[in-house]
């Protein structure tokens, strides 16, 4: 790493200071040291990046699909090149493993390639004699300036949710990376600016909950995307839609394991495992409650307990290493806290990863397993985010339906089965929108939607897939008659 330097905004095709009062640490996660500085931008920052965005829109949405197409090809060429740099620069600032980083970075450019198909993603349809000598034509056209307020879990991989989607349908955008990892954003842009774009077609502002704010407020934004928990996705959705924007915003989860007693555990468990503790357990669609079915129970358990065992907690840049640090040392008591919950509620602490020997330094928590586990205890209904399983047992698959549809969040679920029965049943029946068979992590590739139902999701159109192309443009009807 370079030496920790105050971070600029990228507005207008130039790297600019931001006006701002003040800056926010940004630290290594694995050793606590300060690797950054994240100015906290305000209202007037956006507003410079909206105007800058504003003024490069007419040409940019006039430039022909296909050339537009052309300069995600050249980003999904930097990404290529610089692969390796950005998934250690992902470790170092967020604490994932590399190869988690690594397979972070390869979604992010998964979606570059998606948004490479847009001359084909954008055509419209018609008819001609919808009546005697009248037809009609359907167009897409792009909508105008977009802004996306990304998390702090994924920073390689979210703002590519939407930014080359957004860009490629002819529209400008705005991004406000997580002021807690911005570093890969900033470096995605630094190649970005080598792609070919106008000026003023992409922008950048760091801040906190001020640069958000003016966001969802600023009447030049057109659409906003959020990613985050579900009372923020709630607050960004009602506050951006009231101004009069198209608003995606994605929110928490608490996502089911569901495993069923024909399972083959011998190959469900390392996948099981790395559901629940992969990043962390920092990540939505992360398995957060293991639920057996029947006489499945005691196996799962024991194993479960054994695999959270034998995880190697540390530094992410360090071979042999399964799991990192969580993001921040207020994130660490807050995951601890839960732990503690547990606990008072008298579920079962039967693999307490307080007693792990962690590294000194950086924000560790150790992977714990709670087992009987009710839904009504804080730690089997609200969302930690961290390496904490809890397993609740059910008699069978109906009652884990009625536990899941109970619950507010439905972002993913998966289940564990050999029976085809079964699992097309679960896939039928399920309340979340992203569900897995025998998948630890019901993750969407680029080319389908992502995002949850219930209070996981606000907004009609998910992210990425056809469901991009849909939300990042208006079809435009024509209606003619020639005399």
């Amino acid at each position: 790493m370079p030496e920790a330097t105050l971070l600029s905004n990228f507005i207008g095709g130039r790297w600019t200071a931001a006006t701002a009062a003040g800056y926010l640490d940004v630290h290594n996660p694995a050793s606590g040291e300060v690797i950054a500085w994240t100015p906290l931008s305000g209202a007037q920052d956006v507003d410079r990046a909206v105007q800058a965005a504003a003024e490069a829109f007419p040409a940019w949405s006039e430039t022909p699909p296909v050339v537009r197409a052309r300069t995600m090809f050249a980003f999904k060429a930097r990404l290529e090149e610089h692969f390796e740099e950005l998934a250690r620069l992902v470790t170092t600032e967020h604490g994932k493993t590399l190869d988690e980083s690594r397979g972070s970075v390869r979604r992010a450019i998964e979606c570059v390639e998606v948004a490479c198909g847009a001359p084909s993603m954008l055509m419209g349809y018609g008819l001609e004699n919808i009546a005697s000598s009248i037809d009609c034509t359907v167009m897409r056209q792009p909508i105008g300036v977009c802004a996306a307020i990304a998390p702090f879990n994924f920073p390689a991989m979210v703002p590519m949710w939407f930014l080359p989607f957004a860009v490629v349908c002819g529209n400008t955008f705005v991004l406000k990376p997580s002021e807690q990892v911005p570093l890969s954003q900033a470096r995605m842009f630094e190649l970005l600016e080598t792609c070919g774009l106008p000026p003023g077609v992409i922008n950048l502002v760091h801040g906190g909950r001020e640069v958000a704010e003016a966001i969802c407020d600023h009447p030049g934004i057109r659409a906003v995307s959020f990613v985050g928990s579900t009372a923020v996705a709630r607050l960004i959705y009602q506050r951006a839609t009231h101004a009069g924007k198209r608003v995606q915003a994605l929110g928490g989860a608490k996502n089911f394991i569901v495993v069923m007693p024909d399972a083959d555990l011998d190959r469900a468990m390392p996948i099981i495992t790395e559901s629940f503790y992969g990043c962390a357990g920092e990540r939505c669609l992360a398995g957060s409650v293991l639920v057996p079915v029947g006489p499945s129970h005691k196996d799962v358990r024991d194993r479960m307990v054994a695999a959270a065992e034998a995880l190697t907690v540390g530094n992410g840049l360090e071979p042999g290493v399964n799991m990192g640090p969580v993001i921040t040392a207020r994130h660490r008591e807050r995951v601890l806290g839960y732990v503690d919950r547990g606990i008072a509620e008298g579920a079962k602490l039967v693999a307490d990863g307080r007693r792990r020997k962690l590294p000194a330094d950086g924000f560790f928590v150790g992977p714990s397993v709670f087992d009987e586990v009710s839904p009504s205890m804080a730690i089997g209904r609200e969302e930690i985010f961290g390496p904490v399983a809890t397993v609740c047992p059910v008699k069978d698959l109906d009652d884990a339906f009625r536990m899941m549809a109970a619950h507010p969040n439905a972002n993913a679920t998966s289940i564990f089965t050999s029976s085809g029965k079964a699992a097309r049943e679960f896939a039928h029946r399920a309340t979340a929108s992203m569900v897995g068979v025998n998948i630890g992590v019901a993750a969407p590739m680029a080319y389908f939607p992502f995002g949850g139902a219930r209070d996981s999701f606000f907004g009609d159109l998910k992210v990425h897939g056809r469901d991009a192309f849909e939300f990042y443009t208006d079809k435009k009807v024509t209606i003619s008659r020639w005399f």
